[in-house]
């Protein structure tokens, strides 16, 4: 919390703060409050009734598809079935047989395995591994 609204929400506080200040000034201060609150009371009130009017327009979907025999839980089903497939693996694009007769695949994405880094480092091509 700010000192400002410390010294706002504290009675002794802001009365302390506000000694020096004249009654006009205070007064001043009082209507930029007023008209604050005034501003903040009318964002609420759209807040409320846009909130009113989703739910009504929900509850309207809702009859609609009860109308028509659709269940709410069959139209989340198929959308989750949808978000959670996986894309297929990606097939390997280089390969290379390592000094114990193993062969280790690279998609050519991600992190680039030990064998092929070696030999890129000893100066032979990447394009040398392609898998033809």
């Amino acid at each position: 919390m700010s000192d400002f609204v410390k010294i706002l929400c504290h009675a002794r506080r802001l009365n302390s703060a506000t000694k020096d200040l004249s009654v006009a000034e205070l007064k001043d201060i009082q209507n930029k409050l007023e008209k604050i609150i005034e501003k903040r009371i009318v964002a609420e009130e759209d807040s409320r009734r846009k909130d009113a009017e989703k739910k009504k327009k929900i509850e309207d979907i809702k009859k609609q598809l009860a109308a028509d025999g659709i269940n709410l839980n069959e139209l989340l089903t198929e959308s989750t079935e949808k978000v959670t497939k996986k894309r297929a693996p990606r097939p390997p694009k280089y390969e290379i047989t390592n000094d114990e007769g193993k062969k280790i695949t690279w998609t050519g994405q991600g992190r680039m395995p030990n064998v092929f880094k070696e030999k890129v480092s000893e100066g032979v091509s990447i394009d040398t591994f392609l898998i033809k």
